[in-house]
């Protein structure tokens, strides 16, 4: 047995959020003390909470706290912890963390800081896997990272080409790159971002294997160099480089190529002496031929559908073997048992690019008792969003006999699950499950470009939810049962570019409801049906009877209903008069750090450059110029932190002068 394996008593959980709850309900099972970590921006997060002590280790910025390695350490001197969980992202595969954490007498949950630093690195990772005898994307992963090497050696593997972060993860600081000539920005712009999220700009190049199925395989390892793995994973439903679904087994691999692809993750982590849970990547073409992407030393967000085919607590393995227990199982022993599926809700906004949303959780009412699955969050109704990390919110896990009965389970929960406040994706991905291409399986890194393009646009909500919004925005159901005036009573609301009136009048023990849009109108009668408890209520509508659950706050009315979130706001004459006018501010799209300025003020710019990049939940934004024109004011420094909605920039369009 390793020294650095040995029992312990207390943990700390170097992370937040739903993996940090995780990790200390199997610790607390186990019978360890827990200790939770908290930025000032978590002090009322639900993670803090879970844990038996908790202690702050800095402002809400990442770099001093999360990220603040003699921070958390002091922490857990101070806490009396004498051992550390990583969970995911921050610090979970830093060389250095689990280096310090050793040197400073801890147990590190995980593996040595020898096998996080040959396979953290993408570029070494490689380098060691072709040495192994692993089969490897053509690309280039050398030392020399000047432009013009990147260049040269894109020219020869050939394009399409996908450049990558070799510290990175989770789809930052990778892009795809068609052609030579948008080979320089995308270099720029993926150092950039990567040296933000990980502290490195170094960058490999791999030729981009088209519509590839996205594999995984889980390994676990003990001190004793026993290594078995648990079965595959596909990740394929992406956006962004970024998983949103994921499903155990995969409905493309078969008993054959999974033993093959097991035996050689399995040889991999014997090569590199790793011990606990891991996961080698892969890529798997149409062809049924698999390519080593990376390994990731840590615990996946996705181990839950692994646990849920399998019957193993993964957490729980991790901390029996950082404490020098064997792995009692052998490879034969492993069976897979059923399918699962499951989904990421983030708080993003779909139809602007999946651009990441903080703010106030109004309301949060996960999935009840009567659906079957599994909810991993770390959300309090009433809390926050905050907007300095990762946009992951929730996930939830459906497990079924078959693939079919999991994905019916798992899609009835999802559009049950109500999150108002903040966007979300809990539409588009029960509009990813429900999809005919999905339900049988046929899915590639590809599927949601290729078939979810209606999906990602902005949705106009149906007559009835702009009615019962407008009730709402009336004083129902504060006031139930609403009193109107003999007369009819009008309510203005709009979403995005639409814009409502609603006309509401007395019809017997209800309401009379008129929607009148592009100079249509639409008449129906509505009837509160159970009186409103707890922001939900019953309505009729016509001859449908519907859940309502309902938030207010300054910006109007947050509705969900027919398995969808809606905010309406009062509509505004002069905002649409602006909106119209094309006023020349650009405004943040949401609250975040402002990484760069591109501009100042006098320039003359052209429709589209690049004004503003802004960094929030780990990700780069660029603001550009709405049209041509001049900078006629500039708010805001490098490092400062901007709101949602605040101006930025000011473009003053010029007006060409007819030639004398």
């Amino acid at each position: 047995m390793s020294a650095q394996a040995r029992p312990f008593h207390t943990l700390l959980v170097a992370n937040r959020g739903e993996i940090a709850i995780r990790v200390m309900r199997t610790a607390r099972r186990l019978g360890l003390r827990t200790v939770a970590i908290y930025s000032d921006a978590d002090r009322a997060s639900p993670h803090v909470f879970e844990a038996d002590t908790a202690v702050c280790v800095g402002p809400a910025a990442p770099r001093e706290s999360y990220l603040n390695i003699e921070a958390i350490l002091q922490a857990a001197q101070s806490a009396g912890a004498d051992a550390v969980h990583p969970g995911y992202g921050f610090l979970a595969e830093n060389e250095h963390f689990a280096d310090a954490v050793t040197r400073a007498g801890l147990v590190f949950v995980g593996p040595s800081a020898e096998a996080i630093r040959a396979m953290g690195n993408k570029a070494e990772a490689k380098r060691l896997m072709l040495a192994a005898g692993m089969p490897c994307v053509p690309g280039y992963q050398g030392e020399d990272q000047s432009d013009a090497t990147l260049l040269a050696a894109a020219g020869e593997i050939g394009f399409p080409i996908m450049v990558k972060a070799t510290a990175g993860g989770g789809g930052r600081g990778m892009r795809l790159v068609h052609a030579a000539a948008d080979l320089p920005a995308a270099l720029a712009s993926a150092r950039s971002e990567a040296l933000t999220a990980f502290g490195s700009g170094e960058l490999i190049l791999e030729r981009a294997v088209l519509e590839p199925r996205h594999i995984e395989i889980q390994v676990l390892a003990d001190h004793r160099g026993h290594a078995i793995h648990l079965g595959e994973r596909d990740c394929s439903v992406q956006r962004r480089h970024q998983k949103l679904i994921e499903e155990a087994p995969s409905p493309a691999v078969s008993p054959e190529l999974r033993e093959s692809m097991g035996a050689a993750a399995v040889r991999a982590a014997r090569k590199i002496g790793y011990v606990g849970a891991g996961t080698m990547e892969f890529l798997l073409d149409r062809s049924g031929n698999f390519y080593f992407m990376e390994m990731n030393t840590r615990l996946q967000v996705e181990h839950a559908v692994t646990e849920a085919i399998t019957g193993l607590d993964l957490v729980e393995w991790q901390l029996r073997v950082a404490s020098g227990e064997p792995l009692p199982f052998s490879q034969s022993s492993i069976a897979l048992d059923g399918h699962a599926i499951e989904v990421r809700l983030t708080a993003e906004d779909v139809a602007a690019g999946f651009l990441p949303q903080g703010g106030a959780v109004l309301r949060w009412r996960p999935p009840g008792d009567r659906h079957d699955v599994r909810v991993d969050h770390g959300l309090r109704e009433g809390g926050m969003v905050p907007p300095h990390y990762d946009s992951m919110v929730a996930k939830l896990v459906a497990h079924g006999r078959t693939r079919e009965e999991a994905r019916r389970k798992l899609l009835s929960a999802v559009q049950d699950c109500v999150l108002l406040g903040v966007e979300s994706n809990q539409r588009f991905l029960a509009d990813c499950l429900a999809h005919p291409v999905f339900a049988r399986g046929e899915v590639h890194t590809g599927f949601i470009a290729q078939h979810m393009g209606e999906a990602l646009a902005p949705r106009c909500p149906d007559v009835e939810t702009i009615a019962i919004a407008a009730l709402c925005a009336a004083g129902l159901p504060e006031r139930e049962p609403l009193r109107l005036s003999r007369t009819v009573s009008t309510v203005d609301l709009e979403l995005g570019k639409h814009r409502w009136r609603v006309e509401l009048e007395p019809a017997g023990d209800g309401t009379g409801a008129t929607v009148w849009h592009e100079a249509q109108p639409h008449a129906m009668r509505l009837a509160i049906v159970r009186p409103p408890a707890d922001g939900v209520f019953w309505i009729e509508c016509g001859t449908q009877v519907h859940k309502v659950v309902l938030a207010r706050d300054a910006d109007g009315i947050h509705l969900f209903v027919r398995g969808r979130a809606w905010r309406f706001r009062p509509a505004d004459p002069r905002r649409a008069r602006v909106k119209e006018a094309g006023s020349g501010a650009v405004t943040a799209p949401l609250t975040g750090r402002i990484a760069a300025i591109h501009v100042g003020v006098g320039d003359v710019v052209a429709a589209g450059q690049a004004l503003v990049v802004m960094e929030a939940m780990k990700m780069e934004h660029t603001l550009t110029a709405p049209f041509a024109g001049q900078v006629t004011e500039l708010a805001g420094q490098v490092g400062a932190l901007a709101r949602a909605g605040g101006k930025l920039v000011h473009v003053q369009a010029v007006t060409e002068e007819e030639p004398a």
